[in-house]
């Protein structure tokens, strides 16, 4: 895990689930998420490599799969993700509750 969710945060969607096939090019390149919306890159199947490579940031890798926590995508953070083999992934968007 790369940092962590503030209380009263909540789930409101989620993409497909993505293979190392059908990962969109987007995420393999640094993008970030919208100012108030954090993610949570849950890894079903195989292994994933987050890199969190912002420069407000340190420079920070972990290798999520399904049995270690979801990596926490900041809001407005910039990171990306490498498939490291076959492997079978979501990300689920978050955000504070009115």
């Amino acid at each position: 895990m790369i940092g962590h969710l503030p209380d009263g945060v909540r789930p409101y969607n989620r993409t497909p689930t993505f293979t190392e096939k059908t990962i969109p090019a987007g995420l393999l390149n640094d993008h970030q998420t919208k100012e108030g919306t954090w993610g949570l890159i849950r890894v079903e199947e195989g292994e994933l490599r987050y890199i969190v490579t912002d420069p407000r940031r340190t420079l920070a890798e972990v290798i999520l799969s399904s049995g270690t926590l979801p990596g926490i995508v900041e809001p407005t953070i910039l990171h990306r993700v490498e498939p490291l083999g076959s492997v079978r992934f979501h990300v689920e968007f978050s955000r504070l509750e009115p």
